[in-house]
């Protein structure tokens, strides 16, 4: 690490008067990996889309190799040689995986066998293991990140931009994309990747820059950073003893039973699977991607249906239900808080206001639709939430991808549910958020609600639950009480 590849100088981005971030003065070095953190809001995502071309500066001045540049699009920025992966997909969702890898790279003449036969060889050279045939609507949040980023390999870039690029991956598939990001190194290519995982940034970068509220706080060797100082520059305050801590001492009592699962079936992804859901608990349920939890509480929720026949028995509140779509289980009083925000948590082009007032009418209904109902609505969950934002009629496009999860919270606990159900919680959120996304989880069972959170992160799992599902295969294998269950065990029974 010689010399700067890329830089930006007194960098401003203004959205309407507002700065998202300014002033800021950022520096890649050839064959660096650059660790880029802060809260959501902070403005990382932003800096990183200037680099990228999706937006352009409003002052300040960005320089590539010593030359000045100032890409409009994301295809100036990638012949330039900057590329980016997104934490939103940006596939095509109705092409397959090939065509997706290779979109914009065609040859003049094109043989699809044999741009399937090369998406594999590719695809298998970074051990990502993806059907090149398959559409991409049809892959899971993981195998699209995977898909995302196999194409930025692909475009040969002398920069790479990752936003949350292990967010959806297991365990396997971050050391996988680990030992790539290390070999995309070797061979002279500088990374920039953000991070809401601070071991991540610890494990990977050889430098790490924090912001805060669109400010750049520090830029320092990784050796020079230990959690706590990365935390304490992020929110400005010490969230270590708060933020993953030991697991419950204290378990909440068992209420009553809100929620029975007999012999659930869903295709190969639920396999006769049951469990039970008491009021007044958090239950944590844990596994690895492709055990069956999403597709097990989407059938709950009214978002998937089970089998025709043999397809197992749902009771909810001691009455029987089998939903086929998700407005009748809404109207029943179960709340599902989606892992994939951008396709299944709001609408895009909607203002926060009018995305929760939305979700309100859809358990409650009104003859008459009051906007200034909406307005106080929308007003009251960003403040109980602390959702960053202008004000309330900004679109949810305009959020960061944090503030974005909080939206599609808010739009859940506005309809009171007496179940809610969530999926990946704290995905791309940041530690402050985190802590506050907790204390609510907490506040709900506290307050006598039934509680489900599916993770994939084991400390977030230990933390918050008062009872532990694992699942595996399509079914439960194993339940713990929080204060017997120990991270080699939970892990143990999740994969043999």
């Amino acid at each position: 690490m010689t010399s700067a590849i890329l830089e930006l100088r007194n960098a401003t981005k203004r959205f309407g008067g507002i700065p998202a971030f300014e002033g800021v003065n950022f520096t890649l070095m050839k064959g660096e990996i650059h660790g880029l953190l802060g809260e959501n809001g902070a403005g990382k995502s932003t800096l990183t889309k200037v680099m990228a071309g999706v937006v352009t500066l409003t002052e300040g001045e960005m320089f590539l190799e010593g030359r000045k540049v100032g890409p409009r699009t994301p295809a100036e920025a990638l012949e330039l040689g900057i590329g980016m992966v997104f934490q939103e997909t940006s596939l095509v969702p109705t092409m397959t995986v090939a065509q997706n890898l290779f979109l914009g790279r065609e040859k003049r003449f094109n043989r699809l066998r044999g741009t399937y036969i090369a998406a594999q060889q590719f695809l298998q050279g970074l051990n990502f293991h993806v059907d090149p045939g398959a559409l991409v609507n049809q892959l899971g949040a993981a195998k699209k990140q995977m898909v995302e980023i196999a194409r930025a390999v692909l475009n040969q870039a002398k920069v790479l931009i990752f936003d949350e690029p292990t967010a959806t991956l297991t365990p396997e598939e971050k050391k996988y994309f680990f030992d790539l990001v290390f070999g995309l190194k070797e061979r002279g290519v500088s990374i920039i990747f953000i991070s809401h995982a601070l071991e991540e940034a610890l494990q990977l970068a050889d430098r790490i820059t924090i912001l805060r509220d669109g400010k750049l706080v520090v830029t320092d060797d990784k050796a020079k950073f230990d959690r706590t100082r990365i935390i304490n520059h992020m929110v400005g305050r010490d969230l270590s003893e708060t933020l993953y801590g030991a697991k419950r001492e204290v378990v909440r009592k068992r209420g009553r039973r809100v929620l029975s699962v007999q012999n659930l079936r869903v295709g190969a992804a639920v396999k006769n699977n049951s469990l039970s859901i008491f009021a007044g608990q958090v239950t944590g349920v844990f596994g690895l991607v492709g055990a069956g939890r999403t597709e097990t509480f989407k059938v709950i929720a009214g978002l998937l249906k089970r089998d025709f026949t043999h397809g197992g028995a749902i009771v909810f509140d001691d009455k029987p239900v089998r939903y086929r779509v998700p407005a009748p289980a809404i109207r029943d009083g179960i709340a599902y808080v989606t892992e994939d925000r951008k396709i299944e948590g709001f609408f895009d082009i909607m203002s926060i206001s009018d995305n929760i007032y939305i979700a309100r009418l859809a358990k409650f209904g009104k003859a008459i639709v009051s906007s200034g109902e909406a307005a106080r609505i929308g007003s009251d969950w960003i403040k109980k939430l602390r959702i960053r934002a202008i004000d309330q009629t900004s679109k949810a496009t305009e959020l960061s991808g944090g503030n974005q999860q909080k939206l599609v919270i808010a739009k859940s606990f506005v309809q009171e549910p007496e179940l809610i159900i969530f999926d990946e919680p704290t995905r791309g959120v940041d530690v402050g958020a985190i802590a506050e996304i907790h204390e609510v989880i907490g506040r709900i069972a506290d307050e006598g609600r039934a509680v489900v959170v599916i993770s994939s992160y084991l400390p977030e799992i230990m933390a918050i639950s008062d009872r532990i599902l694992v699942a595996r295969q399509g079914k439960i294998v194993e339940e713990f009480s929080a204060k017997e269950a120990t991270d080699s065990a939970i892990m143990y029974a999740a994969v043999h």
